[in-house]
């Protein structure tokens, strides 16, 4: 993080792009409006983007763009001419001490900006305000309500469960955007995008190219393929608000049943979110989860993805707890039925999973 904030130093116009979620669909989205204008960017983002056939491109101008991550603070080592605050939510937990301390660095990092700089900050992140409090800097918002200075109305989704919506500036219409992704939270990300491409004096035209351009990064509700009829899609979400933003998208998804198979990623976060996590899962129709995906940490014995399990039970949901991928896969094969739809979702190497099933 140090190093990534030495070479934002050497660029006149250095945006970061933070946030508990969307932090890589986000810097992703402004990455191809930023390609469709030719603006040859430098380009840092936390997953494999196709255009540009990983996750750094090395441009010529003076345009900078990266993921900014709270983790450890390490954010706090940048230094942006433009911030993104797409929401702060509690995560984390074995390193900030609660919501208030995260909302503090999240204060912290919005002081990093000059005071020609600007922060764009979803409104809808509770007493938003207070994040910017005291700071110099411009500030343009964007949310779910028409008094932010961008947001969306008339949400759709084809046939294809790609999303759209009607955009607004200052409550004023600016015509239709097409997205080809799918999922509510993609239609706030957009706004984080297009608040940021307008702010760098990029055509309304330009940006609906690149944002149509955009079909998502890998292990974002990536298309894998299929089996025996059925669709399997990975997700690396790994947060309750993402498993359930994911779980909602997919409902717009062509399908049958939903079926997830849910690794949870550190014991820290699945003892902070148990009863989240299970609410978060009930949405879809049959869930398996495998065991804890240790990441960092070490076992402690105090939980266990069983925990999980034993909180569903108040939910109607077929659910099951099993640990070896291979007994996951023989259990998929013989009860996953065509046109269902197949989620492989965590932060660990659950997606080995739809990979192997679709591989055969």
């Amino acid at each position: 993080a140090e190093l990534l904030g030495q070479l934002m130093k050497n660029y006149d116009t250095p945006i970061a792009v933070s946030g508990t979620h969307g932090k890589t669909t986000t810097t992703s989205m402004i990455s191809e409006v930023l390609l469709a204008a030719d603006m040859d960017p430098t380009i840092s983002v936390g997953g494999i983007l196709k255009t540009i056939g990983g996750n750094i491109r090395v441009g010529k101008s003076g345009n900078f763009i990266t993921e900014a991550c709270e983790y450890t603070n390490s954010f706090l080592h940048f230094y942006p001419k433009i911030s993104v605050i797409l929401n702060i939510e509690e995560d984390h937990l074995d390193f900030f001490k609660d919501l208030e301390d995260i909302r503090h660095s999240f204060h912290q990092f919005s002081a990093l900006l000059p005071s020609d700089g600007t922060l764009i900050i979803n409104g809808d992140i509770k007493d938003y305000q207070e994040i910017y409090e005291g700071l110099d800097c411009n500030v343009i918002t964007y949310g779910s309500s028409a008094e932010f200075d961008y947001s969306a109305t008339e949400i759709q989704y084809d046939e294809k469960g790609f999303v759209s919506f009607e955009l607004l500036k200052h409550n004023t219409s600016c015509g239709r955007v097409q997205l080809s992704v799918t999922g509510d939270h993609n239609v706030s990300n957009a706004l984080a995008a297009i608040a940021t491409a307008e702010l760098l004096g990029i055509p309304m035209d330009t940006i609906r190219k690149g944002l149509l351009s955009f079909s998502g990064t890998d292990r974002r509700f990536e298309y894998k393929g299929t089996f025996n009829g059925v669709t399997v899609v990975d997700d690396y979400a790994h947060h309750p608000t993402e498993i359930a933003a994911t779980l909602k998208a997919a409902q717009h998804y062509p399908h049958n049943e939903i079926w997830c198979v849910f690794q949870p990623h550190t014991y820290s976060r699945t003892i902070a979110f148990l009863d989240d996590f299970a609410k978060a899962l009930s949405i879809c129709d049959h869930v398996i989860v495998t065991d804890i995906y240790a990441a960092r940490e070490k076992d402690t014995g105090i939980v266990s993805s069983k925990d999980i399990v034993d909180r569903m039970a108040d939910y109607d949901v077929d659910v099951h707890y099993i640990k070896e991928f291979d007994d996951i896969e023989k259990f998929i094969l013989k009860n996953c039925k065509k046109n269902d739809l197949l989620i492989t979702m965590g932060a660990g190497n659950v997606d080995s999973i739809g990979n192997s099933l679709v591989n055969r």
